[in-house]
């Protein structure tokens, strides 16, 4: 495994030719860009979706141009219920993700018992290279892992399909 930056991980959102799926396994993350957004989610106990807009541009519109060339952009939520309040958070955002091209599912933890799952949340760009996200306890990025060894890359696409294909799509799913 090979320690890369956040923004050379991010060099491989325009440099993917076909597919970008996101693994998403934690109840609880402590992401700095998105402290703000949160904190007002709770305050108010809802998503003001305007006043986040500005802030959400540089991503939607990332995954309009990707989808808009025929890439694919999917995620799959692996997450407990009762939902937390950031999973709620991020269930409440999903919505613009979707609207810009970007396919997400949600998956209970109970369903994903019987499927090997890696140890860490990951990105899959073209069944070529991981880039695993380890996170401290806290839910902070500790640090950034990529690799293109073929043993894993099978083992996170088989993963990913496992769990997409039982998982709930976004206009399906309410949180518990």
């Amino acid at each position: 495994m090979k320690l890369i930056s956040g923004e050379e991980r991010d060099t491989f959102f325009t440099t993917f030719t076909r597919e970008a799926l996101h693994l998403e396994m934690r109840d609880v993350y402590a992401v700095s860009d998105e402290a703000e957004r949160f904190a007002r989610f709770l305050e108010k106990g809802y998503r003001n979706h305007n006043a986040e807009a500005e802030e959400r541009r540089p991503w939607m519109a990332l995954i309009q141009d990707a989808t808009s060339a025929g890439k694919v952009f999917r995620r799959v939520r692996i997450i407990s219920e009762p939902v937390t309040d950031y999973i709620r958070y991020e269930w409440e955002g999903a919505s613009r993700n979707v609207e810009a091209g970007e396919e997400i599912k949600w998956l209970p933890r109970r369903l994903a018992s019987a499927i090997p799952l890696p140890g860490n949340d990951f990105w899959l760009f073209d069944d070529s290279t991981v880039v695993f996200t380890v996170f401290t306890g806290d839910g902070d990025v500790f640090e950034r892992q990529l690799t293109t060894d073929p043993a894993i890359v099978q083992l996170c696409g088989s993963a990913f399909e496992a769990a997409w294909s039982i998982a709930t799509p976004h206009s399906e799913y309410q949180p518990r």
